[in-house]
């Protein structure tokens, strides 16, 4: 075996996300198991440069987790010809510029979403990249979890028939940070940060319809601020001038149904964080995070309405549980791997920045009906 060190600018890791499912559990974790096998002999040793605003808090963390290397000089760290890979976890509002820096030293890219604030700027990212030959893949990390992959085998698998429609149901309360903190940063509820559920969601609903259901070709949604004030991290209150929750109904391709509600102002009746029902001429799934259940046709049962009597059964009950048949790693590792031998060992990889101006674009597109008050066509988009 040959051990292949690989330099990771990772910028933003000092956020929740970036460090907890990027650099613990994604880039330490492949350590903890010896690196990533290419399987020509060859195996990579991630090597994280932590990139940030504030040294002293990079400088923890490379003590906590008893790494070499941080900055606070993003563009020394993008000269360096060491550096590979740049990966991108910052707020939204300042990925855009350090994507094109990142891009015109010519690092291979990694970076979540959204990738830009709009369109236009997502596509222009997604052409220098192209341009600049470098390879570039976005985060889409939720066709990773288990459930999902639990459901995308029930449709390869002929399960449903023909699918009829979908219904999503993501969310929870966010304490207001009064008297309870929030358990996310304030910048998510002011629009002037780039914060929002739209701009937060909506990318995320783009790829998991697009790649399990089919193309999304019309969105209608209403986003609107049901908690107009809240309390920052220093328990000074600020208006929430961002969307904390939205309604969406999505037209895909083959006639496909998609109604998905998203808030950060609701509380929990559910069995997990997320749930999506399909439900298709053959057979119906819910499914979530880890979980899927299903119900064929063959043993759905025959409710009948009637308000005067109780009900005398479970409806959950009534479904079965989809078995794993399989281990799941945690879901953004196994898009880094994924990532890392496209880079590396030239394997496929469709998770791209022109993946990710989709997510941006129904983003834009979802504000806009919710603004206009209709329903609004998706244009399919190309470099």
């Amino acid at each position: 075996m040959t051990r292949k060190t690989v330099r990771i600018a990772m910028n933003g890791v000092t956020g929740r996300m970036g460090h907890r499912q990027h650099l613990v559990r994604s880039i330490l974790a492949l350590r903890a198991q010896g690196g990533l096998a290419l399987g020509d002999g060859t195996v990579l040793w991630p090597e994280p440069v932590l990139v940030g605003r504030r040294e002293h808090a990079l400088r923890a963390l490379a003590e906590q987790h008893g790494l070499e290397h941080f900055s606070t000089d993003l563009d020394a760290v993008l000269a360096d010809p060491a550096v590979d890979i740049y990966f991108d976890a910052q707020v939204t509002s300042a990925r855009e510029a350090a994507l094109k820096k990142a891009i015109a030293a010519g690092k291979h890219i990694y970076t979540e979403k959204p990738t830009a604030t709009g369109l236009d700027a997502a596509l222009g990212l997604a052409r220098l990249a192209r341009d600049a030959g470098v390879r570039h893949g976005v985060v889409q990390d939720k066709l990773f979890l288990p459930g999902l992959l639990k459901l995308k085998r029930l449709i390869d698998g002929g399960f449903f028939g023909r699918v009829l429609s979908v219904r999503g149901e993501f969310g929870y309360w966010v304490f207001e940070g009064d008297w309870q903190a929030a358990q996310r940063p304030s910048w998510n509820y002011r629009a002037e940060d780039g914060g929002g559920i739209v701009v937060d969601m909506f990318p995320h609903w783009e790829y998991v319809l697009h790649e399990l259901f089919g193309r999304v070709r019309t969105v209608q949604a209403l986003a609107t601020t049901h908690l107009p004030r809240r309390t920052d991290e220093d328990g000074k209150p600020y208006d929430a001038t961002a969307d904390d929750a939205a309604y969406g109904v999505f037209e895909l391709d083959g006639g496909v149904i998609a109604q998905i509600n998203c808030s950060w102002a609701v509380r929990v009746h559910r069995d997990e964080l997320v749930e999506f029902q399909v439900d298709g001429t053959e057979g119906s799934a819910v499914a979530g995070l880890r979980e899927c259940r299903v119900q064929h046709r063959g043993t759905t049962p025959k409710p009948v309405w009637n308000p005067d009597l109780p009900a005398t059964h479970s409806f959950r009950d009534q479904w079965q549980q989809v078995p794993d048949n399989t281990e799941f790693d945690n879901g953004f590792k196994a898009q880094w791997e994924l990532f890392l031998k496209h880079v590396y060992a030239d394997a496929p990889y469709r998770w791209d920045l022109l993946a990710g101006a989709r997510g941006v674009q129904l983003a834009e597109l979802g504000l806009r009906s919710s603004a206009e008050g209709r329903r609004i066509d998706v244009p399919e988009i190309s470099l």
